[in-house]
């Protein structure tokens, strides 16, 4: 949607989208198999999905997509209306790059992947999905970490959590990383 510079859902093309991107996209898909060590029957899923070539998008799948945050309007008609459309893609594209930078870390801890070289390859990988959800700078690598950092760090790093000590060893480990690669700053 951030690409069509309406917010109709008529103008939509997820071929349209992808048609100029492809590379970028590769690029995208390529750091994903390295950081998570995916073979290729993992990275076939992907495929298998459908998200990579043209399928209709309904305002129910942005509302999904959006995890519902901005609610349900009366009428349900309203959901197609460009103002609520606008809400349900930015609040789902910063809900998802940050459930995307969590898959990505949880991934790479599962596979063992040394945090160091692995937080710079992910920083790489969060720029380019950043920038295919919105070119306009809106969303960075730097926001993804720092919403990252308090939607999913505490739930994993609570005394009370289920995580096990080494899982929390390796998530405080990608989270030091991480921030030296994206926000020495902080």
């Amino acid at each position: 949607m951030n690409f069509t510079g309406t917010w109709k859902l008529a103008d939509v093309s997820v071929d349209g989208f992808l048609a100029g991107r492809r590379q970028e996209l590769g690029r995208l898909m390529d750091g994903i198999q390295e950081v998570c060590r995916f073979g290729v029957p993992g990275m076939a899923i992907a495929d298998e999905l459908g998200y990579l070539r043209e399928h209709e998008v309904t305002p129910e799948f942005l509302l999904l997509w959006s995890a519902g945050l901005t609610g349900v309007p009366e009428p349900l008609e309203e959901l197609a209306e460009p103002r609520v459309v606008r809400r349900m893609c930015r609040m789902g594209a910063d809900l998802q790059l940050t459930q995307f930078l969590q898959a990505l870390i949880t991934a790479a801890i599962c596979a063992e992947v040394e945090e160091r070289a692995a937080a710079v390859h992910i920083a790489e990988i969060l720029g380019i999905a950043s920038e295919l959800v919105d070119p306009s700078g809106r969303n960075s690598p730097e926001s993804a970490f720092r919403m990252w950092r308090v939607a999913q760090l505490p739930g994993i790093l609570h005394p009370y959590s289920e995580a096990p000590e080494s899982g929390r060893a390796a998530f405080r480990a990608y989270d030091l990383e991480l921030e030296r690669a994206l926000a020495p700053d902080i």
